[in-house]
């Protein structure tokens, strides 16, 4: 079993030497911070049994069962960091709940020492503190096959831990640490290829954040987080060539904020930018599925309404033309209008976003030379 040990703890000083090269470049990912601490932790727990017989008597098995505790610990708030999903409140549950296993371990150790009872005890501990993450990671909506896969992964193992203390129960008296068994040699086996897998989804699930995160700042507009220009476009062209596919019409509306310049004079920059993320949030809340909303530059914006004709484009350009009007921007009372350029076409292969910028911006030209708040449509569509 002391080889087995040895196995686990190298295996863990590995993957902190790995995890720490990656934090030389990534030290502001928390998740990953976390995890390295908790197979730092584990890796002295671990180490802790090795030198088992140089402890004094009474302080390897609740010293190492403690640490372990927090490092599994430790290693559920990652995962539950990778998934956005740690707050103030699960911070708070998980110490408590980490510290009530400790105590409860010790307790038992000191006035109830059976090792059939500790094993049962931490293997059920542990697995309850997995449990959370493992549920949340597969049935996280926007998951991705590599997170639910982990999530069934750390599903598996915390089934495995029940397992162990359901069999430990079974054979009462016969199950010890560290003398070896069939049983005993496969979970610690287990546990081993476990902790590979574990640490390599882990490493895997972070890069994936991390790509996730550098493809929205590619592709969304920092301040109002709606789509920037070039998605806009992107995403636009893919879908006016699915609809010119069925010769389906489809429909672009170019707005921008009247006497937005007199705004920022009037308050100040600031406040000019929390009307433009403040408008953007309203029109995606009333826009909702029927089309999206991408920013230009500046206060001028742009929807695509894949697979609406004229007279239902103007009714949504109404009803949002209507939101903006009747809303206030809060804390300061600020009321602002919108004009609006209308196209509205049959789509063909022909058909590009420039085009119908280009139409859309005449017609919002005519909605501000005719005292803006209104929305003309253009007469070429």
């Amino acid at each position: 079993m002391t080889t087995v040990f040895i196995s686990i703890v190298i295996g863990n000083l590995f993957t902190v030497i790995l995890v720490s090269a990656y934090r030389h470049k990534h030290m502001k990912d928390i998740a990953v911070n976390w995890f390295f601490v908790s197979r730092c932790l584990q890796s002295l727990a671990w180490g802790t049994l090795i030198f088992r017989n140089f402890l004094p008597g009474g302080v390897s098995i609740p010293l190492m069962n403690s640490i372990l505790f927090v490092g599994s610990a430790f290693e559920a708030i990652a995962l539950l960091l990778v998934q956005g999903a740690f707050s103030r409140r699960v911070k708070k549950f998980y110490f408590w709940l980490t510290l009530l296993y400790i105590v409860g371990f010790t307790g038992i150790y000191y006035f109830y020492n059976h090792e059939n009872v500790r094993i049962v005890y931490a293997s059920l501990c542990t697995s309850a503190l997995i449990v959370y993450p493992a549920y949340g990671m597969i049935t996280k909506r926007s998951a991705s096959t590599l997170m639910r896969m982990m999530g069934w992964f750390y599903g598996v193992v915390a089934l495995s831990l029940v397992g162990r203390a359901v069999m430990t129960i079974d054979r009462f008296g016969m199950m010890s640490l560290f003398y070896p068994g069939i049983y005993q040699n496969l979970q610690f086996i287990s546990l081993y290829f476990i902790m590979i897998l574990g640490n390599t989804g882990f490493i895997l699930l972070s890069k994936e954040r991390a790509d996730d995160s550098l493809i929205r700042l590619a592709s969304y507009d920092d301040l109002t987080e709606v789509l920037n220009r070039r998605t806009f476009i992107q995403q636009a062209e893919a879908e006016i060539k699915q609809l010119a596919g069925k010769s389906e019409p489809v429909s672009f509306i170019l707005f921008d904020i009247d006497e937005y310049k007199t705004i920022n004079d009037t308050y100040g920059h600031d406040v000019g930018d929390q009307v433009l993320k403040y408008m953007s949030k309203l029109v995606q809340d009333n826009l909702g599925t029927r089309g999206f909303l991408g920013r230009y530059g500046g206060d001028e914006f742009a929807i695509l309404l894949p697979g609406h004709q004229g007279i239902e484009a103007e009714k949504i350009a109404e009803q949002l033309r209507t939101s903006i009007s009747r809303s206030r921007l809060t804390g300061f009372s600020l009321k602002f209008t919108v004009s609006m350029g209308l196209v509205t076409v049959r789509a063909t292969a022909d058909t590009r976003v420039n085009r119908l910028y280009l139409l859309s911006d005449q017609a919002l030209y005519e909605a501000k030379r005719g005292g803006r708040n209104r929305i003309v449509c253009s007469k070429s569509s």
